[in-house]
């Protein structure tokens, strides 16, 4: 789960069905995607160009038209939608290390932030993403699914006895705008390390919280 686990970008976004690619447009698809992922990592969104992505890539910026029609925020989305299906998987992998629901939460949410102070993650992902597609994009992209995910394991965790009877749904938004204040926090700090740790022991006390009897 990321605090935005995200679906595809391009069901979000594309205004009309694109044309199946060409051979050639799919061969310069994967040295364009790396190249601007380093790029885009790096030095950021707004300060990359297309035409040093195609000289990395050792494509020509004909067959970089061609692959990604409308430039540079397609090309910024297609990363967006590889760095997020990684680390999403990262942290489905870290969730189905804990034993039962509730751990799988922790763990999970444990991961993410550990994601979030990773270079990638920060850059594209948490500072670039909603600046360059737009909050109601990005809402759109993840929102939905992130909020869906949080309930089903609370909910899963109500269910094994592992947490109190609650407002499930009240829970997940709780849960999921600290997880995204704390990613983005994590994100922009001078010290991105110290930052986790810190907002990691003040997400398990709120986690704590919801665990406690209610009265």
């Amino acid at each position: 789960m990321t605090p935005r686990a995200t679906r595809p970008v391009e069901n979000v976004t594309a205004d009309a069905p694109r044309q199946t690619p060409a051979s050639g447009e799919i061969a310069a698809t994967a040295p364009l995607l790396a190249a601007a992922r380093g790029l885009f990592s790096e030095r950021g969104y707004a300060e990359v160009t297309t035409d040093e992505i195609a000289e990395l890539a050792d494509v020509s910026t004909e067959e970089l038209r061609k692959a990604f029609p409308d430039g540079k925020e397609e090309l910024f989305r297609a990363v967006v939608v590889r760095v997020s299906g990684e680390t999403a998987r990262q942290v489905r992998t870290a969730a189905r290390q804990g034993r039962g629901p509730w751990e799988a939460l922790v763990q999970g949410i444990a991961a993410f932030l550990d994601a979030s102070a990773t270079p990638e993650v920060r850059r594209i992902l948490l500072l670039d993403g909603p600046a360059v597609l737009g909050g109601d994009v990005w809402r759109a992209i993840d929102g939905d699914y992130a909020l869906g995910l949080l309930e089903s394991t609370l909910q899963a965790a109500i269910d094994a006895g592992q947490l109190p009877r609650q407002p499930v749904r009240a829970a997940a938004y709780v849960v999921l705008g600290a997880l995204e204040e704390a990613a983005t926090t994590v994100a922009s700090a001078e010290d991105p390390a110290a930052a986790r740790a810190e907002l990691g022991t003040a997400l398990d006390r709120l986690l704590a919280g919801l665990r406690a009897p209610i009265a």
